[in-house]
């Protein structure tokens, strides 16, 4: 994928995690860029662990395998904090 379908993939990803995750309102756009992304690498590595394949492409799949792995980093950092 492209930078720009990263950043709109990450967005799109972030903003859902955090609506599932109940942190919607602490949040700003950068934000869920930011947890999309990296929850996208999370999601893969989590992936990879039970021998699936991660973050392919712009397809339900990959949305699916970014938003466990952007829940899991929220839920992680949530707990970092307290």
């Amino acid at each position: 994928m492209g930078i720009i379908l990263w950043i709109i993939f990450g967005a799109l990803v972030g903003w859902v995690a955090s609506m599932i995750m109940n942190t919607d309102a602490q949040q700003g756009a950068l934000s869920n860029i930011i947890i999309g992304i990296i929850g996208a690498v999370v999601g893969g590595w989590i992936m990879s662990l039970i021998g699936k394949s991660g973050v392919g492409g712009f397809n339900w799949y990959s949305f699916l395998v970014a938003l466990l792995g952007a829940c899991v980093l929220i839920m992680v950092v949530k707990a970092l904090r307290g």
